[in-house]
């Protein structure tokens, strides 16, 4: 048997709010004790107002709301968090105090789980380097706020972790660039623009900023954007390799290999890796490759050629050489950290 004393000054928890076009910021909220009434100030977690109008859950406008009773309140300045705590209070005066103390409160839980021990520094050294993507976050209601912050969270990697430097409900504006220049981040908004001086300042900072309806697609964008930190992977693949039959020193360019390409095929800049006897003595770019004395784009298997290699000259009669390429391949993320 639930009680509750509704001769007092109101106070409960913020259910939901948003920031609606043409009637401002937007609680729900949900009377746990005392009396709610229309004229009354009140703070909702760090922001503050006076309760304009008052809403019931059939869409009537009321002048006051009970113990156990859902109601919409306009007349906030700001747009509280999802689970804040609201309270009514007797006048202006004591509205600076509660957002005070609730501000300190929640500066020494912040410091309290930044708070770097050993352990922490132990864990990023044996790491190494860990690649960080920094995000604003700025979504249209706190529900969706709270959603994609706990799909953030799931995110990071060992290799690349995802930092939410902030996040809060409401249109992109300009002090979001500013922040999101100052962490070296983007800016990620759900189903909320960016007003006219924040699209100018992104583009002079050069701040990107993404714009998103489908949850999906945001948290598909934001693995692709994780992923291309990661530096690439470096694969080699070998084109051919011939056999020097001869060798020839030519005035001004130095010695150039006669050969027999016996497998794959030679390209011209390609990279080339000298071999004598098993070892590998050289590795460089091939610098010229001519059939006959015209130069060639590449010479294929079964044919004779004549190949440079750039900065060296020691080639002898029995050396191979071996024509290869690097290539990029961008990496995958790996399994999240379990939380």
């Amino acid at each position: 048997e639930f009680k509750a004393n509704p001769n007092k000054l109101g106070s409960g928890s913020v259910i939901e709010a948003k920031l609606e076009k043409g009637r401002g910021n937007v609680a729900t909220i949900l009377v746990k004790e005392g009396t709610v009434k229309v004229g009354q100030y009140i703070v909702a977690g760090t922001v503050s107002g006076r309760v304009k109008s008052l809403t019931n859950d059939k869409g009537e406008k009321i002048q006051s709301a009970g113990p156990g009773m859902p109601v919409e309140v306009l007349g906030l300045d700001g747009t509280p968090l999802a689970g804040d705590r609201f309270d009514i209070v007797k006048d202006e005066s004591v509205i600076e105090d509660v957002i005070r103390v609730r501000k300190e409160q929640i500066d020494k839980a912040n410091s309290a789980s930044t708070k770097i021990s050993l352990e922490d520094i132990f864990s990023k050294v044996k790491q190494g380097d860990v690649k960080e993507l920094s995000v604003v976050l700025k979504t249209d209601v706190s529900g969706s706020l709270e959603a994609v912050n706990g799909m953030f969270k799931k995110l990071s990697t060992p290799e690349v972790k995802l930092k939410v430097v902030h996040s809060a409900v409401g249109g992109i504006t300009e002090s979001d660039v500013l922040l999101a220049q100052t962490a070296k981040g983007i800016i990620v908004g759900f189903n909320v623009r960016p007003d006219g001086g924040a699209t100018t300042a992104s583009k002079r900072m050069g701040v990107e900023i993404r714009s998103y309806t489908i949850v999906y697609e945001l948290i598909d964008d934001i693995k692709k954007a994780m992923a291309g930190l990661l530096a690439p992977t470096i694969v080699e693949k070998v084109l051919g390799r011939a056999e020097v039959r001869n060798t020839f020193v030519v005035p001004k360019i130095g010695t150039i290999a006669g050969c027999f390409v016996a497998d794959g095929k030679i390209l011209r800049n390609s990279m080339a890796r000298l071999i004598r006897e098993g070892k590998i003595v050289y590795e460089g770019k091939v610098s010229s490759l001519k059939r006959f004395k015209d130069d060639a784009r590449e010479v294929a298997q079964g044919f004779e050629c004549g190949i440079g290699i750039e900065n060296y000259n020691d080639i002898k009669v029995g050396d191979s050489i071996e024509s290869f390429i690097k290539e990029e391949i961008a990496r995958e993320l790996s399994a999240p950290i379990q939380s």
